[in-house]
């Protein structure tokens, strides 16, 4: 079973977290079920990009964003080359290194 470190992110996880992911669950699915709140302002419909993660380390073994994710991204606060919209971002085999950005683009949080 693969695992996600999730970097030290003063809101979200301050103290940082590694989590235990499902094979083919998203990024967010994993972080949700283990108690880490990542805002998903569009209930995970690729619609919006307060979901959006840099994938630090096994970025590579995740399965390829297509045109509409991309588009989303290009709107993300904080975009890299590793970013991914984590409800998109589907697990794989290897253990991923995650940051969640500081800030989105949402004026308001959602407090999902």
């Amino acid at each position: 079973m693969p695992t996600i470190t999730f970097l030290p992110n003063e809101e979200h996880c301050p103290e940082g977290a590694v989590i235990e992911a499902e094979t083919g669950e998203t990024i967010i699915e994993a972080a949700l079920r283990n108690g880490i709140e990542i805002e998903h302002a569009c209930e995970m419909s690729c619609a919006c990009t307060t979901c959006h993660v840099v994938v630090r380390d096994g970025f590579d073994s995740l399965e390829p964003s297509d045109e509409l994710e991309d588009d989303m991204l290009d709107k993300a606060w904080g975009l890299e080359p590793d970013s991914r919209l984590s409800c998109q971002a589907v697990v794989g085999d290897e253990d991923l290194i995650v940051e969640i950005p500081r800030y989105t683009i949402n004026q308001v949080s959602e407090n999902h």
